[in-house]
């Protein structure tokens, strides 16, 4: 029976010491593991507000009185500067033990493994906004190979520039421009984009590399999208970019059936990198809106199958666990499903749990208790 500050349950693949995990920054939640369970705390949101700090801080030692002794280690995003973050090492201090920083997307992987009780080496492909990487970027469209507490970037999108920095994230027109700058039309910005009292200001940014950070992000390949179709050009709430290209994606797909993709609308590297340019490129000169939401997703299908068939070429690998935000999108997660059965290849994604950031608490903790004990 879930009471109190405990909101779900969900059975492990192994039996696993107590641990203590932290979540992140959006959509937060804890989660503490016991024996074979891992048990997630009600719903704390987005940890930009001070309730929702306290919040956290409560749910916390709410979780902790639950356990029989004090957590063999506390876990947390890799982001130094998140509350969670920075509140688990405050506890770590004092329950006086080991603090673990997990990588986001890792968590992401390791959470739709604990969900579906695979215990054996995946690829990991985690789609969402934004994660701190292993290299001090910003990470969001990773390819990984993972096993228990280990894992591997194999591949990841084709980084593209944030005019602005965050508020680049809030204002999908500024990614459109980012796609004009980086195929060689950033004297076409001011134009396009001249409703924006920001354009020409923000073509200059990005002519000078100035503020505009890379992200590998997935998230911001649909705004991309989106704001190169004209659907959303500054967000009002999360995810409303997305949102709208789905939506327009489906109206056309439950009326024509899904468009083929596009044949050149994606590069492999050898390296890995998957550039997604020249299906962005295309979307930019569409004016069927609705169309070229639905070629976005067929080519997006596509070019993410052609990622995973050649990544499980090179491994051996043929499970596929899915983890992000972005597979809320249903078109994205049912089609991909569809592609990769055929292919051979059998992709896991969130069920009981959610795909996006709620769920990483249980994938730190079960990354948290391999990682120290081995098991």
């Amino acid at each position: 029976m879930l009471v109190d500050c405990i909101a779900q349950v969900i059975r492990l693949p192994r039996n696993a010491p107590p641990i203590l995990a932290m979540g992140a920054w959006f959509n937060n939640t804890l989660c503490i593991t016991l024996q074979g369970d891992a048990y997630i705390g009600r719903a704390v949101g987005h940890l930009d507000t001070p309730d929702a700090c306290r919040e956290h801080e409560k749910i916390a030692r709410q979780l902790l009185a639950k356990l029989p002794e004090k957590p063999h280690a506390i876990a947390h995003d890799l982001h130094p500067d998140f509350y969670s973050s920075r509140f688990a090492a405050q506890l770590a201090a004092e329950l006086d033990v080991p603090l673990v920083a997990v990588q986001h997307h890792h968590a992401h992987i390791a959470a739709i493994c604990a969900e579906h009780q695979l215990d054996e080496p995946v690829l990991g492909l985690a789609l969402d906004g934004i994660g701190l990487g292993a290299d001090g970027t910003a990470w969001g469209g990773e390819l990984l190979s993972v096993h228990g507490a280990e894992y591997q970037r194999i591949g990841y999108l084709r980084p593209l520039p944030l005019a602005g920095g965050d508020r680049a994230a809030q204002e999908p027109w500024r990614i459109a421009a980012a796609v004009l700058h980086e195929t060689g039309r950033n004297g076409a910005i001011s134009q396009r984009f001249s409703v924006q009292p920001a354009a020409t200001t923000v073509a200059s940014m990005l002519q000078q590399d100035f503020n505009c950070p890379r992200t590998s992000s997935m998230g911001r390949v649909f705004d991309a999208a989106a704001g190169l179709l004209g659907l959303c050009q500054i967000m009002e709430f999360d995810a409303q970019a997305a949102i709208a290209l789905e939506q327009a994606a489906t109206r056309y797909i439950s009326t024509y059936d899904w468009p083929p993709a596009l044949q050149n609308g994606w590069e492999i590297t050898q390296d890995g990198v998957l550039n997604l340019l020249p299906t962005l490129v295309y979307l930019a000169e569409e004016h069927n809106t609705e169309l070229g939401a639905a070629i976005f997703h067929a080519t997006l299908v596509a070019a993410l199958l052609d990622w995973l068939r050649q990544a499980s070429q090179r491994s051996g690998l043929s499970t596929i666990a899915c983890g992000g935000g972005c597979f809320l999108n249903k078109l994205l997660s049912t089609e991909l499903r569809a592609q990769c059965h055929a292919a051979g290849l059998t992709m896991f994604t969130a069920q009981a749990i959610a795909p996006g950031d709620s769920a990483i608490a249980l994938g730190q903790a079960w990354i948290a208790a391999q990682l120290i004990y081995k098991i």
